[in-house]
Protein backbone atom coordinates (compact mmCIF):
# COMPACT_ATOMS: atom_id res chain seq x y z
CA UNK A 1 0.00 0.00 0.00
CA UNK A 2 1.32 3.43 -0.95
CA UNK A 3 0.00 6.48 0.92
CA UNK A 4 0.19 10.00 -0.43
CA UNK A 5 -1.09 12.53 2.12
CA UNK A 6 -1.64 16.02 0.85
CA UNK A 7 -0.34 18.70 3.15
CA UNK A 8 -2.27 21.82 4.03
CA UNK A 9 0.15 23.93 1.96
CA UNK A 10 -0.31 21.77 -1.15
CA UNK A 11 -4.09 21.77 -0.77
CA UNK A 12 -4.05 25.55 -0.44
CA UNK A 13 -2.01 25.92 -3.61
CA UNK A 14 -4.34 23.64 -5.49
CA UNK A 15 -7.35 25.67 -4.36
CA UNK A 16 -5.71 28.83 -5.68
CA UNK A 17 -5.69 27.30 -9.15
CA UNK A 18 -9.00 25.42 -9.03
CA UNK A 19 -10.95 28.16 -7.25
CA UNK A 20 -12.27 28.35 -3.71
CA UNK A 21 -15.93 28.81 -4.55
CA UNK A 22 -18.35 26.03 -3.78
CA UNK A 23 -20.13 24.28 -6.62
CA UNK A 24 -23.87 23.78 -6.66
CA UNK A 25 -23.66 20.40 -8.39
CA UNK A 26 -21.12 17.94 -9.82
CA UNK A 27 -19.64 19.44 -12.98
CA UNK A 28 -20.74 17.87 -16.28
CA UNK A 29 -17.78 19.49 -18.06
CA UNK A 30 -15.40 17.49 -15.87
CA UNK A 31 -17.47 14.40 -16.68
CA UNK A 32 -17.12 15.03 -20.41
CA UNK A 33 -13.42 15.87 -20.35
CA UNK A 34 -12.44 12.77 -18.35
CA UNK A 35 -14.41 10.48 -20.68
CA UNK A 36 -12.72 12.12 -23.65
CA UNK A 37 -9.27 11.65 -22.11
CA UNK A 38 -9.63 8.06 -20.89
CA UNK A 39 -11.18 6.80 -24.14
CA UNK A 40 -8.41 8.31 -26.28
CA UNK A 41 -5.76 6.35 -28.16
CA UNK A 42 -3.19 7.34 -25.53
CA UNK A 43 -4.55 4.72 -23.11
CA UNK A 44 -5.01 1.92 -25.67
CA UNK A 45 -8.26 0.70 -24.12
CA UNK A 46 -6.92 0.83 -20.53
CA UNK A 47 -5.76 -2.77 -20.78
CA UNK A 48 -2.59 -4.61 -19.88
CA UNK A 49 -0.50 -5.39 -22.96
CA UNK A 50 0.43 -1.75 -23.66
CA UNK A 51 0.25 -0.60 -20.01
CA UNK A 52 -2.82 1.48 -20.77
CA UNK A 53 -4.28 0.62 -17.38
CA UNK A 54 -1.12 1.93 -15.67
CA UNK A 55 -1.24 5.21 -17.61
CA UNK A 56 -4.95 5.55 -16.81
CA UNK A 57 -4.28 4.99 -13.11
CA UNK A 58 -1.64 7.72 -13.10
CA UNK A 59 -4.06 10.12 -14.79
CA UNK A 60 -6.85 9.32 -12.32
CA UNK A 61 -4.53 9.83 -9.35
CA UNK A 62 -3.52 13.23 -10.74
CA UNK A 63 -7.18 14.20 -11.21
CA UNK A 64 -8.01 13.34 -7.61
CA UNK A 65 -5.09 15.46 -6.41
CA UNK A 66 -6.13 18.34 -8.65
CA UNK A 67 -9.68 18.07 -7.26
CA UNK A 68 -8.33 18.88 -3.80
CA UNK A 69 -9.06 15.63 -1.97
CA UNK A 70 -7.37 15.08 1.40
CA UNK A 71 -5.65 11.75 0.71
CA UNK A 72 -4.90 9.46 -2.20
CA UNK A 73 -3.92 5.86 -1.49
CA UNK A 74 -2.71 3.33 -4.07
CA UNK A 75 -3.40 -0.35 -3.46
CA UNK A 76 -1.34 -2.54 -5.81
CA UNK A 77 -2.41 -6.08 -6.69
CA UNK A 78 -1.35 -8.63 -9.31
CA UNK A 79 -3.19 -10.74 -11.85
CA UNK A 80 -2.34 -13.23 -14.58
CA UNK A 81 -3.92 -12.16 -17.86
CA UNK A 82 -3.90 -13.26 -21.50
CA UNK A 83 -3.47 -10.47 -24.06
CA UNK A 84 -3.33 -9.96 -27.84
CA UNK A 85 -0.79 -7.19 -28.55
CA UNK A 86 0.72 -8.60 -31.75
CA UNK A 87 -0.46 -9.98 -35.09
CA UNK A 88 -4.23 -10.19 -35.50
CA UNK A 89 -5.05 -11.23 -39.07
CA UNK A 90 -7.75 -13.43 -40.56
CA UNK A 91 -8.83 -14.06 -44.15
CA UNK A 92 -11.91 -16.01 -45.26
CA UNK A 93 -11.47 -17.62 -48.70
CA UNK A 94 -8.70 -15.14 -49.38
CA UNK A 95 -10.61 -12.02 -48.25
CA UNK A 96 -9.16 -10.15 -45.28
CA UNK A 97 -11.62 -9.37 -42.50
CA UNK A 98 -11.33 -6.72 -39.80
CA UNK A 99 -10.43 -7.53 -36.16
CA UNK A 100 -12.84 -6.06 -33.64
CA UNK A 101 -15.51 -5.63 -36.31
CA UNK A 102 -15.65 -8.89 -38.29
CA UNK A 103 -13.97 -11.19 -35.77
CA UNK A 104 -12.80 -11.25 -32.15
CA UNK A 105 -10.93 -13.73 -29.98
CA UNK A 106 -12.16 -15.61 -26.97
CA UNK A 107 -10.04 -14.12 -24.20
CA UNK A 108 -8.30 -17.37 -23.21
CA UNK A 109 -7.22 -18.33 -26.72
CA UNK A 110 -3.64 -19.12 -27.70
CA UNK A 111 -2.05 -17.74 -30.83
CA UNK A 112 -2.18 -19.62 -34.12
CA UNK A 113 -0.81 -19.23 -37.64
CA UNK A 114 -1.65 -21.12 -40.82
CA UNK A 115 -4.25 -22.02 -43.43
CA UNK A 116 -7.12 -24.29 -42.42
CA UNK A 117 -10.14 -26.03 -43.89
CA UNK A 118 -13.55 -25.53 -42.29
CA UNK A 119 -15.87 -28.16 -40.88
CA UNK A 120 -19.45 -26.95 -40.31
CA UNK A 121 -21.50 -28.63 -37.57
CA UNK A 122 -24.86 -30.01 -38.73
CA UNK A 123 -27.07 -28.62 -35.96
CA UNK A 124 -30.30 -30.00 -37.42
CA UNK A 125 -29.10 -33.62 -37.34
CA UNK A 126 -26.68 -33.22 -34.46
CA UNK A 127 -24.86 -36.43 -33.53
CA UNK A 128 -21.79 -35.82 -31.37
CA UNK A 129 -20.29 -39.29 -31.84
CA UNK A 130 -20.61 -39.02 -35.61
CA UNK A 131 -19.05 -35.54 -35.63
CA UNK A 132 -15.98 -36.62 -33.69
CA UNK A 133 -15.46 -39.50 -36.12
CA UNK A 134 -15.74 -37.18 -39.12
CA UNK A 135 -13.33 -34.65 -37.65
CA UNK A 136 -10.77 -37.44 -37.32
CA UNK A 137 -10.87 -38.18 -41.09
CA UNK A 138 -7.88 -37.05 -43.15
CA UNK A 139 -9.86 -34.44 -45.09
CA UNK A 140 -11.16 -32.82 -41.86
CA UNK A 141 -8.19 -33.25 -39.54
CA UNK A 142 -6.69 -29.97 -38.30
CA UNK A 143 -9.68 -28.01 -39.55
CA UNK A 144 -11.54 -25.21 -37.79
CA UNK A 145 -14.92 -26.41 -36.54
CA UNK A 146 -17.67 -23.86 -37.23
CA UNK A 147 -20.88 -23.63 -35.22
CA UNK A 148 -23.42 -21.20 -33.76
CA UNK A 149 -22.28 -20.00 -30.32
CA UNK A 150 -25.62 -20.58 -28.62
CA UNK A 151 -25.77 -24.13 -29.95
CA UNK A 152 -22.34 -24.88 -28.51
CA UNK A 153 -23.49 -23.51 -25.17
CA UNK A 154 -26.36 -26.02 -25.12
CA UNK A 155 -23.89 -28.83 -25.84
CA UNK A 156 -20.93 -27.47 -23.91
CA UNK A 157 -19.67 -30.86 -22.71
CA UNK A 158 -19.15 -31.95 -26.34
CA UNK A 159 -17.63 -28.68 -27.46
CA UNK A 160 -15.31 -28.47 -24.47
CA UNK A 161 -13.59 -31.52 -25.95
CA UNK A 162 -12.98 -29.57 -29.16
CA UNK A 163 -11.02 -27.01 -27.11
CA UNK A 164 -8.57 -29.61 -25.78
CA UNK A 165 -5.61 -31.23 -27.53
CA UNK A 166 -6.71 -34.59 -26.20
CA UNK A 167 -10.34 -34.16 -27.22
CA UNK A 168 -10.32 -34.01 -31.02
CA UNK A 169 -8.05 -33.43 -34.02
CA UNK A 170 -9.41 -29.98 -34.93
CA UNK A 171 -7.25 -26.81 -35.00
CA UNK A 172 -9.76 -24.66 -33.15
CA UNK A 173 -13.31 -23.33 -33.14
CA UNK A 174 -15.05 -20.57 -35.06
CA UNK A 175 -18.29 -19.61 -33.34
CA UNK A 176 -20.88 -17.40 -35.00
CA UNK A 177 -22.60 -14.64 -33.09
CA UNK A 178 -24.73 -11.60 -33.78
CA UNK A 179 -23.32 -8.18 -34.58
CA UNK A 180 -21.83 -6.10 -33.06
CA UNK A 181 -19.32 -8.68 -31.91
CA UNK A 182 -18.24 -8.30 -28.30
CA UNK A 183 -14.82 -8.93 -26.80
CA UNK A 184 -14.36 -10.11 -23.20
CA UNK A 185 -11.62 -10.49 -20.60
CA UNK A 186 -13.46 -12.20 -17.73
CA UNK A 187 -11.69 -15.55 -18.04
CA UNK A 188 -8.35 -14.31 -19.32
CA UNK A 189 -6.41 -15.69 -16.35
CA UNK A 190 -5.65 -18.85 -18.37
CA UNK A 191 -4.82 -20.04 -21.89
CA UNK A 192 -6.54 -23.14 -23.28
CA UNK A 193 -5.14 -25.55 -25.88
CA UNK A 194 -6.94 -24.27 -28.99
CA UNK A 195 -8.10 -20.86 -30.22
CA UNK A 196 -11.74 -19.82 -30.31
CA UNK A 197 -12.67 -17.12 -32.82
CA UNK A 198 -16.03 -15.36 -32.86
CA UNK A 199 -17.34 -14.04 -36.16
CA UNK A 200 -20.68 -13.40 -37.83
CA UNK A 201 -22.62 -16.08 -39.69
CA UNK A 202 -22.68 -13.88 -42.80
CA UNK A 203 -18.89 -13.69 -43.00
CA UNK A 204 -18.21 -17.41 -42.59
CA UNK A 205 -21.29 -18.74 -44.44
CA UNK A 206 -20.40 -21.24 -47.22
CA UNK A 207 -16.68 -20.52 -46.79
CA UNK A 208 -14.13 -23.23 -47.52
CA UNK A 209 -10.93 -22.06 -45.88
CA UNK A 210 -9.45 -19.53 -43.47
CA UNK A 211 -5.97 -18.13 -43.04
CA UNK A 212 -5.04 -16.81 -39.61
CA UNK A 213 -2.03 -15.13 -38.04
CA UNK A 214 -2.83 -14.43 -34.39
CA UNK A 215 -0.41 -13.78 -31.55
CA UNK A 216 -1.15 -13.87 -27.83
CA UNK A 217 1.01 -12.90 -24.87
CA UNK A 218 0.30 -14.27 -21.41
CA UNK A 219 1.29 -11.87 -18.62
CA UNK A 220 2.04 -13.30 -15.19
CA UNK A 221 1.75 -11.25 -11.99
CA UNK A 222 0.81 -8.06 -13.82
CA UNK A 223 0.54 -5.24 -11.28
CA UNK A 224 -1.99 -2.42 -11.35
CA UNK A 225 -3.65 -0.35 -8.64
CA UNK A 226 -6.88 0.32 -6.90
CA UNK A 227 -6.95 4.07 -6.21
CA UNK A 228 -8.68 5.40 -3.09
CA UNK A 229 -9.25 9.12 -2.59
CA UNK A 230 -10.73 10.64 0.55
CA UNK A 231 -12.67 13.81 1.26
CA UNK A 232 -12.98 14.30 5.02
CA UNK A 233 -16.38 15.14 6.41
CA UNK A 234 -17.48 16.71 9.64
CA UNK A 235 -17.84 13.21 11.13
CA UNK A 236 -15.55 10.23 10.67
CA UNK A 237 -17.53 7.52 12.49
CA UNK A 238 -18.88 6.22 9.17
CA UNK A 239 -18.50 7.00 5.49
CA UNK A 240 -19.92 6.85 1.99
CA UNK A 241 -18.06 5.21 -0.91
CA UNK A 242 -18.32 6.04 -4.60
CA UNK A 243 -17.00 3.19 -6.74
CA UNK A 244 -16.13 2.76 -10.43
CA UNK A 245 -13.74 0.58 -12.42
CA UNK A 246 -11.31 2.29 -14.78
CA UNK A 247 -9.81 -0.71 -16.59
CA UNK A 248 -11.17 -1.95 -19.91
CA UNK A 249 -10.40 -4.49 -22.64
CA UNK A 250 -7.20 -3.08 -24.07
CA UNK A 251 -6.00 -4.27 -27.47
CA UNK A 252 -6.99 -6.79 -30.10
CA UNK A 253 -3.81 -6.79 -32.15
CA UNK A 254 -1.45 -3.91 -32.85
CA UNK A 255 -3.95 -1.66 -34.60
CA UNK A 256 -7.21 -2.14 -32.69
CA UNK A 257 -8.05 -0.94 -29.19
CA UNK A 258 -11.32 -0.71 -27.26
CA UNK A 259 -11.98 2.90 -26.16
CA UNK A 260 -14.50 2.02 -23.42
CA UNK A 261 -16.04 5.49 -23.31
CA UNK A 262 -19.24 4.29 -21.66
CA UNK A 263 -17.66 1.18 -20.12
CA UNK A 264 -16.32 2.56 -17.92
CA UNK A 265 -14.68 5.88 -18.60
CA UNK A 266 -18.14 7.27 -17.82
CA UNK A 267 -18.26 5.83 -14.29
CA UNK A 268 -14.67 6.94 -13.62
CA UNK A 269 -15.49 10.42 -14.92
CA UNK A 270 -18.48 10.61 -12.58
CA UNK A 271 -16.19 9.56 -9.71
CA UNK A 272 -13.77 12.41 -10.46
CA UNK A 273 -16.58 14.93 -10.91
CA UNK A 274 -18.05 13.96 -7.54
CA UNK A 275 -14.61 14.19 -5.91
CA UNK A 276 -14.33 17.77 -7.20
CA UNK A 277 -17.80 18.58 -5.92
CA UNK A 278 -17.34 17.22 -2.41
CA UNK A 279 -13.83 18.65 -2.04
CA UNK A 280 -15.50 22.05 -2.49
CA UNK A 281 -18.68 21.21 -0.53
CA UNK A 282 -17.55 19.42 2.62
CA UNK A 283 -19.96 16.59 3.48
CA UNK A 284 -21.31 15.55 6.87
CA UNK A 285 -19.56 12.18 6.69
CA UNK A 286 -16.24 11.13 5.15
CA UNK A 287 -16.57 10.21 1.48
CA UNK A 288 -14.20 7.86 -0.33
CA UNK A 289 -13.79 7.62 -4.10
CA UNK A 290 -12.58 4.17 -5.12
CA UNK A 291 -11.37 3.63 -8.69
CA UNK A 292 -10.62 -0.07 -9.14
CA UNK A 293 -8.75 -1.99 -11.80
CA UNK A 294 -9.35 -5.60 -12.84
CA UNK A 295 -13.14 -5.41 -13.22
CA UNK A 296 -13.11 -6.74 -16.78
CA UNK A 297 -10.89 -9.61 -15.63
CA UNK A 298 -13.62 -10.96 -13.34
CA UNK A 299 -13.84 -8.30 -10.60
CA UNK A 300 -10.26 -8.89 -9.50
CA UNK A 301 -9.60 -5.40 -8.11
CA UNK A 302 -12.76 -5.05 -6.05
CA UNK A 303 -12.43 -8.62 -4.77
CA UNK A 304 -8.89 -7.85 -3.66
CA UNK A 305 -10.08 -4.69 -1.93
CA UNK A 306 -12.82 -6.35 0.13
CA UNK A 307 -10.36 -9.04 1.20
CA UNK A 308 -7.74 -6.41 2.03
CA UNK A 309 -9.83 -3.34 2.89
CA UNK A 310 -8.18 0.04 3.30
CA UNK A 311 -11.21 1.20 5.27
CA UNK A 312 -13.35 -0.91 7.62
CA UNK A 313 -16.17 -2.36 5.54
CA UNK A 314 -18.54 -2.11 8.50
CA UNK A 315 -18.02 1.67 8.54
CA UNK A 316 -19.56 2.10 5.07
CA UNK A 317 -23.02 3.68 5.34
CA UNK A 318 -23.65 3.18 1.65
CA UNK A 319 -21.64 2.35 -1.48
CA UNK A 320 -22.65 3.59 -4.94
CA UNK A 321 -21.13 1.75 -7.92
CA UNK A 322 -21.26 3.56 -11.28
CA UNK A 323 -20.72 1.35 -14.32
CA UNK A 324 -21.74 2.49 -17.80
CA UNK A 325 -23.61 5.64 -16.80
CA UNK A 326 -22.89 7.42 -20.08
CA UNK A 327 -26.25 6.71 -21.69
CA UNK A 328 -29.76 8.14 -22.09
CA UNK A 329 -32.41 5.63 -20.99
CA UNK A 330 -34.68 7.56 -18.55
CA UNK A 331 -35.42 4.27 -16.76
CA UNK A 332 -32.29 3.73 -14.67
CA UNK A 333 -31.25 0.09 -14.22
CA UNK A 334 -29.90 -0.75 -10.76
CA UNK A 335 -29.00 -3.66 -8.49
CA UNK A 336 -29.26 -3.39 -4.73
CA UNK A 337 -27.71 -5.47 -1.96
CA UNK A 338 -29.96 -6.94 0.71
CA UNK A 339 -28.64 -4.44 3.25
CA UNK A 340 -29.03 -1.57 0.79
CA UNK A 341 -32.81 -1.72 0.41
CA UNK A 342 -33.56 1.15 2.81
CA UNK A 343 -31.18 3.41 0.94
CA UNK A 344 -32.71 2.48 -2.39
CA UNK A 345 -36.18 3.25 -1.09
CA UNK A 346 -34.95 6.72 -0.11
CA UNK A 347 -33.61 7.23 -3.65
CA UNK A 348 -36.99 6.22 -5.06
CA UNK A 349 -38.69 8.68 -2.71
CA UNK A 350 -36.35 11.50 -3.76
CA UNK A 351 -37.05 10.80 -7.41
CA UNK A 352 -40.82 10.63 -6.90
CA UNK A 353 -40.70 14.04 -5.22
CA UNK A 354 -38.48 15.72 -7.82
CA UNK A 355 -39.03 13.71 -11.02
CA UNK A 356 -35.39 13.61 -12.04
CA UNK A 357 -35.80 10.43 -14.13
CA UNK A 358 -38.75 8.30 -15.25
CA UNK A 359 -37.99 5.61 -12.69
CA UNK A 360 -35.78 2.67 -11.69
CA UNK A 361 -35.59 -0.86 -13.03
CA UNK A 362 -34.26 -2.98 -10.17
CA UNK A 363 -32.63 -6.21 -11.33
CA UNK A 364 -31.43 -9.24 -9.45
CA UNK A 365 -28.11 -8.88 -7.65
CA UNK A 366 -25.43 -10.44 -9.87
CA UNK A 367 -21.66 -10.80 -10.17
CA UNK A 368 -21.57 -8.37 -13.10
CA UNK A 369 -19.76 -5.39 -11.57
CA UNK A 370 -17.71 -4.27 -8.58
CA UNK A 371 -20.55 -3.76 -6.11
CA UNK A 372 -20.97 -7.54 -5.92
CA UNK A 373 -17.94 -8.42 -3.73
CA UNK A 374 -19.05 -5.67 -1.32
CA UNK A 375 -22.62 -6.99 -1.29
CA UNK A 376 -21.32 -10.44 -0.35
CA UNK A 377 -19.64 -8.82 2.68
CA UNK A 378 -22.91 -7.23 3.80
CA UNK A 379 -22.10 -3.67 2.67
CA UNK A 380 -25.22 -1.61 1.79
CA UNK A 381 -24.74 -0.83 -1.88
CA UNK A 382 -26.30 -0.09 -5.24
CA UNK A 383 -25.17 -0.44 -8.85
CA UNK A 384 -26.18 2.18 -11.40
CA UNK A 385 -25.79 0.82 -14.93
CA UNK A 386 -27.86 2.44 -17.63
CA UNK A 387 -29.17 -0.29 -19.94
CA UNK A 388 -31.07 -0.20 -23.24
CA UNK A 389 -30.14 3.37 -24.07
CA UNK A 390 -28.53 4.41 -27.34
CA UNK A 391 -24.98 3.74 -26.09
CA UNK A 392 -25.69 0.33 -24.55
CA UNK A 393 -25.46 -1.84 -27.73
CA UNK A 394 -21.84 -0.79 -28.21
CA UNK A 395 -20.42 -1.93 -24.87
CA UNK A 396 -17.44 -4.28 -25.27
CA UNK A 397 -17.08 -3.22 -28.91
CA UNK A 398 -14.69 -0.83 -30.65
CA UNK A 399 -17.66 1.48 -31.21
CA UNK A 400 -17.96 2.33 -27.50
CA UNK A 401 -16.27 5.64 -28.15
CA UNK A 402 -16.66 9.38 -27.71
CA UNK A 403 -19.18 9.50 -30.56
CA UNK A 404 -21.60 6.95 -29.09
CA UNK A 405 -21.39 7.82 -25.37
CA UNK A 406 -24.24 9.97 -24.00
CA UNK A 407 -24.29 12.66 -21.30
CA UNK A 408 -28.06 12.88 -20.81
CA UNK A 409 -28.35 11.24 -17.39
CA UNK A 410 -25.34 12.71 -15.63
CA UNK A 411 -27.15 15.70 -14.14
CA UNK A 412 -30.42 14.00 -13.08
CA UNK A 413 -28.57 11.03 -11.60
CA UNK A 414 -26.16 13.39 -9.82
CA UNK A 415 -29.13 15.23 -8.30
CA UNK A 416 -30.55 12.00 -6.92
CA UNK A 417 -27.19 10.91 -5.53
CA UNK A 418 -26.18 14.20 -3.90
CA UNK A 419 -29.63 14.58 -2.32
CA UNK A 420 -29.40 11.01 -1.05
CA UNK A 421 -25.98 11.70 0.54
CA UNK A 422 -27.48 14.69 2.36
CA UNK A 423 -30.50 12.80 3.70
CA UNK A 424 -29.34 9.23 4.38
Amino acid sequence: MIMRKLTTIICSCILLFTGCNTHSAPDIEIFKSVIDELSSEKYQGRGYACDGVIKAGEYIESQFIEAGVDEVTLQPFCIDVNTFPGEMEMAVDGKQIVPGLDFVMREYSPGIKGSFNLYFIDTAGYDAEKIFKEIAKDENENSFVVCDFYFTYKHKDDFNKLQSNGGAANAGLILTWETPLKFYKAYAEKVIDKPIIWTTSQIIKDAKRVEVNIENKFLEDYESNNILAKVSGKRDDSCFVFLAHYDHLGNLGRDVYYPGANDNASGTAALISYANYYANNRPEFDIYFLAVSGEDTNLRGSTYFVNNPLIPLESIKYLINMDMVGDNNPIQYCEVSETGTDGFELMEQINRQEGYIDGFNRGELAANSDHYPFALKGVPCILFENENGDAFPYYHTTQDNIETVKYTLFEPLSSIITTFIERY
